[in-house]
């Protein structure tokens, strides 16, 4: 069986990869995806003396639904197959950290994401998902 992992952010290339990732390994042989979206934790120690563990929970899952909100019909027409999770995380590492917790043999994940620079030929995150995986990356435009 082929395990994928398939790191989404709501954007356009993020789409574009899981579709790719279903299309291109799903031909004849058992696939498990896993979509993830890594949410960057909130950094400001000031932050929990006015909201609770539980706000800062629900707010880290609210977002994460909104960036896999646009993949979600591809996760639907996948059925089991596929796998969703909302992690919290520096995002490169957290991804990196899942592929090799749950044993995956790909990553397949877009080349750009919804980051303020959109100049870049590839995303910084994408960038750092490159050099720190052990495992085949690709990317898809």
């Amino acid at each position: 069986m082929r395990t994928i992992l398939v790191p989404v952010d709501g954007s356009e290339y993020s789409v574009r990869a899981l579709s790719t990732a279903l299309s291109i390994f799903g031909q004849g042989t058992p696939l498990r995806v896993y979509v993830i979206t890594v949410q960057m934790p909130i950094v400001s120690g000031n932050v929990t003396r006015f909201f609770s563990a539980e706000d800062i929970k629900a707010y880290y899952e609210e977002e994460g639904q909104k960036a896999l909100a646009p993949v979600k019909h591809l996760i639907a027409q996948a059925g089991d197959m596929c796998t969703e999770e909302v992690l919290v995380g520096p995002v490169a590492e957290t991804i990196n950290e899942y592929s090799q917790e749950h044993g995956c043999d790909h990553i397949v994940m877009g080349t750009r994401g919804l980051g303020r620079v959109s100049g870049l030929v590839l995303g910084s995150v994408t960038t750092k998902v490159i050099s720190l995986a052990t495992i085949p990356v690709t990317l898809v435009k």
